[in-house]
């Protein structure tokens, strides 16, 4: 899911995870309604949620942040360490830095830190927004490639993302949204650059009436844009 600063990507996933109640409309997951269901509920049924801002406890060891995501089966000791120890194994650039405090790891790793934390559970969906906003580009390839591989696994995973290229080629399925609304959707191979096609030169998206603001940080423009190039080069 894809857009400029303020065209309600997070507001989505925010209502999905049940932090904003919605106006009309349905949630529908693995063929249940889970419409009005709180947040801890949401966690319940199988859905995570890595937000973009940080949530961690930057004073407290890598290992306690962890612990903390085990909350709903605290009181199963044994599938706490297993838990535990699975994601240090699927994230072994964490391992060292077990016993040490999260503020010690760099952006990309407190990233990392905040996705093996929404895995602990185990989760079939996992929502993901703007998942390497601010780290460095090392850490964001490597996140990309961690969330096609979460697919891969069959892992249910909505992204939401400005960084328009890597975010299509990890995703099967695209949506537009520009101020609230869906503007245009479809598979994500006709939205990627086609190296035969005569396009491939433009800048993506093209913006009518102005200059082209697709990789500007938060804080740029919120107006809403015309995609004016062909299909194939959105």
């Amino acid at each position: 899911m894809i857009g400029l600063n303020g065209a309600g990507k997070s507001a989505v996933l925010k209502t999905l995870m049940g932090f904003l109640k919605p106006i009309a409309g349905e949630i529908v997951f693995d063929g249940r309604s889970l419409l009005g269901t709180p947040s801890h509920g949401m966690v319940h049924a199988g859905v995570g949620y890595v937000p973009q801002n940080s949530s961690l406890f930057l004073d407290l060891s890598v290992e306690d942040d962890l612990i903390l995501g085990c909350w709903l089966i605290r009181r199963d000791g044994a599938r706490v360490r297993r838990a535990i120890d699975r994601v240090l194994g699927d994230f072994p650039m964490l391992a060292p830095f077990r016993q040490g405090r999260a503020r010690e790891l760099s952006g990309g790793q407190r990233r990392f830190l905040e996705i093996a934390r929404a895995l602990l559970l185990e989760p079939k969906a996992l929502l993901f927004d703007e998942p390497t906003a601010m780290i460095a580009p090392k850490y964001a390839s490597e996140v990309y490639d961690h969330i096609a591989r979460l697919a891969r696994q069959g892992i249910a995973v909505i992204l939401v993302d400005q960084n328009v290229r890597p975010c299509i080629q990890v995703s099967d399925y695209v949506y537009i949204l520009e101020l609230g609304q869906k503007t245009m959707e479809g598979d994500a191979d006709a939205f990627l650059l086609r190296r035969s096609h005569p396009c491939r030169d433009r800048p993506w998206p093209e913006v009518s009436g102005g200059e082209d603001t697709s990789d500007r940080p938060s804080g740029g423009a919120t107006r809403s844009v015309t995609l004016t190039s062909c299909i194939p080069c959105r």
